[in-house]
């Protein structure tokens, strides 16, 4: 499973609406605008993390969107869960079938037990990752430790 442009723009969208709703809903344009991600693809992640919980929206003159939980609530896993829409990273791994269906081994191949777990791991390390590390890291992260001083 390679991680698909839903994943790393949804994740950038959230992190965006935790850096910029302090001051109230924040319009999609402007996301956009400050991301560089084409306005219409934003608006099609945005449903799905909107029917996930993960933003509210308000409507009118001074609308926008926000999120509807703490940034150190909403994990990495749980973004890529739902806007991939699979949880493991080959077909055959997907499945809990013992005949995956997806290959001519099917019930006798030992390699699936490999996808199976690298897949398990990616989603555990994902699911240790909120946006609020993320916020609260980003100097570590970028390797920018200068404060300054």
């Amino acid at each position: 499973m390679r991680l698909t442009t839903k994943s790393r723009y949804g994740t950038r969208m959230l992190l965006d609406l935790a850096l910029h709703a302090d001051k109230g809903p924040v319009p999609l344009g402007d996301i956009a605008k400050r991301q560089n991600i084409s306005l219409k693809y934003l608006e099609k992640l945005i449903r799905k993390l909107k029917e996930a919980g993960f933003i509210n929206s308000q409507r009118g003159p001074f609308g926008g969107h926000m999120l509807a939980k703490a940034p150190e609530e909403i994990r990495i896993g749980d973004i890529v869960r739902v806007l991939e829409e699979k949880t493991a990273i080959t077909d055959c791994a997907e499945r809990n079938d013992k005949l995956c269906g997806i290959c001519n081994r099917a019930g006798d191949c030992l390699s699936r037990w490999v996808w199976i777990e690298a897949s398990k791991a990616m989603f555990q390390r994902l699911d240790t990752i909120t946006l609020g590390t993320l916020i609260h890291q980003k100097a570590q992260l970028l390797g920018n430790t200068d404060t300054g001083a």
